[in-house]
């Protein structure tokens, strides 16, 4: 690989950490509460990952509530319930940990952006990965836009001190794809994540990968772990 990258901003569900049975756990006991679902994981992985908002709403369409008459009642009980049930079954994807290791060992800063609330997302990366291995985390809260909104992306870059030529942003869905463009980051689709190798593939990101073994060799970076 020619190009040498500095810092990596990592999506969080569905690539560093698959978090889909915590995801499908919270949205079918929300759902429960008003007598739909249960819907299963291959089709709350189609339905996450632009905000807990969006979320509930695909998820009520998904049982047949058109009118969407549950939304606004069911918001807060979906923020009750994730917070009990966010480390619901979490892991880290195989390979990961050794992916991160070698950047780490590279001298690469590592972030993480996630459209999951704030709080949550640090929860859910300090519960795999422990407290302060990653440089920064960054979730959704009041004032900056969710992605694909480039916001996010320039606040960690900024905090981490670093230039966008030097980044690679990596995610496994079309938002994270579309935040990487609005942001001007090389992209890296993280095909083993909830949404697969076809919608990252629209795309053209910069490295596509199947596993991040594969994403570490893509790298170059196999002399550092």
């Amino acid at each position: 690989m020619e190009k040498r990258y500095t810092c990596c901003i990592f999506d969080l569900d569905g690539t560093i950490i698959n978090t889909i049975h915590a995801l499908t756990h919270t949205t079918n006991l929300v759902l429960g509460r008003f007598g739909l679902g249960p819907l299963s994981e291959e089709r709350v992985k189609k339905i996450v990952g632009d905000g807990y908002k969006k979320q509930m709403e695909r998820s009520l369409l998904a049982c047949g509530d058109k009118e969407l008459a549950h939304f606004e009642e069911c918001l807060p009980v979906y923020r009750e319930v994730f917070r009990e049930n966010c480390l619901y079954r979490l892991e880290p994807y195989e390979g990961m940990r050794e992916l991160l290791a070698a950047m780490k060992a590279a001298g690469w800063k590592l972030a993480v952006l996630t459209n999951k609330p704030h709080d949550r997302g640090i929860e859910s990366v300090e519960a795999v990965y422990g407290k302060g291995y990653f440089d920064y985390i960054l979730g959704e809260q009041e004032g900056i836009p969710k992605k694909p909104d480039p916001e996010g992306a320039y606040r960690v870059m900024k905090a981490l001190g670093v230039k966008a030529e030097d980044c690679l942003y990596m995610g496994d869905t079309n938002t994270d794809m579309r935040t990487a463009a609005n942001a001007g980051l090389d992209a890296a689709g993280a095909a083993w994540g909830f949404r697969g190798r076809e919608e990252l593939e629209a795309f053209h990101p910069k490295f596509l990968a199947d596993s991040p073994g594969e994403l570490l060799e893509m790298l170059g970076l196999e002399k550092f772990y």
